[in-house]
């Protein structure tokens, strides 16, 4: 939905995938349910960086910087104090760490999942697999040309990022002080289901311009704000909003699942350290 009718004036623009449900219709009728499941390999590939380096570099840098920075301020508990301006920062260079890393598998991802023998739309990429997608861009472009539309990537992971954890911890702050639920797996849902939301409004404009950079053959665009202008001034400000409803249909159980999951994981990971390791050890940490 993304690349449907890229760089092509209202009205001329094909109306292939109307929304999200007539989007997976429209594939399993002519692809089947596998099409639906195209590039996967590279997804979870790409999100075991990306999370990965978003979950396990926010915490430490936070409070690296509150220890740093709000040492002069008298504030108690400064490791574990909460400003906002520190977490966008410390979410925002996670997430930009994580992109960088996982980049050339979401180059992949996109092209797989763009290619359509029925219903085509974009630049269309003839690539078997994963392993041929990837192999096929480096004889061809080299390492730069995996790494094609990373500064896109970084931006859209950074601006995700920054909202994403501090949005799901003010969330649950919130949560607790004015509704008087309990840590538990009902809070961990409700405050996920926010920052997901936030999360989408926030990272979709830079999603659809990294899709087409990521999809684009030769250098149709020069940049992201080439990119960005030449979309706008084509197809009108809301293009770069398409694709907002599958996008969230996607994020909101994703946000839901990683940040209720680290939560559970990390309860675990503190029982078993409780079990393992010496109590001068856990006094240290």
């Amino acid at each position: 939905m993304q690349l449907q009718g890229e760089l092509q004036s209202k009205g001329l623009q094909p109306h292939h995938y109307r929304g999200p449900f007539h989007g997976v219709s429209v594939i399993v009728r002519n692809e089947g349910v596998r099409g639906l499941y195209r590039g996967l390999g590279c997804a979870y590939v790409y999100q075991i960086l990306l999370n990965g380096c978003r979950l396990g570099f926010y915490e430490p840098m936070r409070q690296g910087l509150n220890a740093l920075l709000l040492r002069g301020n008298g504030a108690t508990g400064t490791a574990q104090a909460q400003n906002l301006a520190i977490n966008m920062f410390c979410g925002a260079s996670s997430g930009v760490l994580g992109a960088a890393a996982g980049s050339p598998f979401f180059l992949v991802k996109t092209r797989l999942q763009s290619y359509s023998p029925s219903r085509p739309v974009g630049t269309q990429h003839r690539y078997r697999n994963a392993i041929d997608g990837t192999s096929q861009i480096y004889r061809t472009e080299g390492v730069a040309g995996l790494y094609r539309g990373v500064g896109a990537a970084m931006i859209r992971t950074g601006f995700g990022s920054s909202v994403q954890l501090p949005t799901y911890f003010f969330a649950k702050r919130r949560l607790v002080r004015h509704l008087g639920m309990e840590e538990g797996a009902l809070l961990h849902l409700a405050s996920s289901t926010v920052s997901g939301f936030v999360v989408c409004c926030v990272m979709h404009p830079p999603d659809t311009i990294m899709s087409r950079m990521y999809n684009q053959h030769g250098n149709l665009y020069k940049g992201v704000f080439d990119c960005l202008g030449k979309t706008i001034k084509t197809e009108g400000f809301l293009a770069i909003y398409k694709g907002f409803l599958p996008h969230l249909a996607r994020i909101l159980p994703h946000t839901i699942l990683t940040l209720s999951l680290a939560e559970q994981t990390n309860k675990l990971i503190r029982k078993i350290e409780e079990r393992v390791l010496p109590s001068s050890a856990l006094n240290k940490a």
